[in-house]
Order: C-alpha cells, then sequence, then structure tokens
C-alpha cells in the first residue's frame, strides 16, 4: 500500500507534527512499507485458531474486596485524627 502525501500531511498533522518536504517523502515510504509488512498478515490462514486476548493464561489476580477486620472505625474516632473537619467530613483541599 503506497500511502500518498497528502495522507502523511494529514498523519502528521493529527500527530502534531510540523514535517519538510524532505521528511513528508521519507516517511511516506517508510509508512508504506510498514503497512505492506502488515498487510502480509492478511495473507495467513487464522481459520483453525481461537481469537483470544491474551496468551499466558494468567488469571485475574485481585483479590475480593471486604473488610479485613471486624473492627469498624466510628465517625468520631476517624474525625479524631483529622488535621482539619468540616460538619462532620474531613476538610481537604480541592483536587481537580
Amino acid at each position: 500500500m503506497n500511502l500518498s502525501l497528502q495522507q502523511v500531511q494529514h498523519i502528521a498533522k493529527l500527530a502534531k507534527l510540523d514535517l519538510l518536504e524532505v521528511e513528508i517523502e521519507k516517511f511516506r515510504r517508510q509508512l508504506s512499507s510498514i503497512l505492506e509488512y502488515v498487510g502480509l498478515l492478511n495473507e495467513v490462514d487464522t481459520s483453525k485458531v481461537e481469537p483470544t486476548a491474551q496468551t499466558t493464561g494468567l488469571k485475574n489476580v485481585y483479590r475480593e474486596d471486604k473488610p479485613s477486620s471486624d473492627e469498624v472505625l466510628t465517625q468520631k474516632e476517624v474525625l479524631s485524627n483529622a488535621p482539619e473537619k468540616q460538619g462532620g467530613l474531613i476538610k481537604t483541599k480541592a483536587a481537580l
């Protein structure tokens, strides 16, 4: 697949790259070559290959989110350690 100069300029614009004319031609050849190589994958027979999202066989390693003890702090106990309080809540700086 050969890319046109306009296609390379469009790709460069999307990537916010300012390219010189020499660079545009260089990247046109390189990108076209990459696309041709990737196009070879269309020739591979994958009819007997099952689709997969990953190949290592790993399972979800996250633990269930449950309390680690039966001890639960009251609101008063939690607020006793807060440096600043307001209206029964811990006062913090804005996180924007």
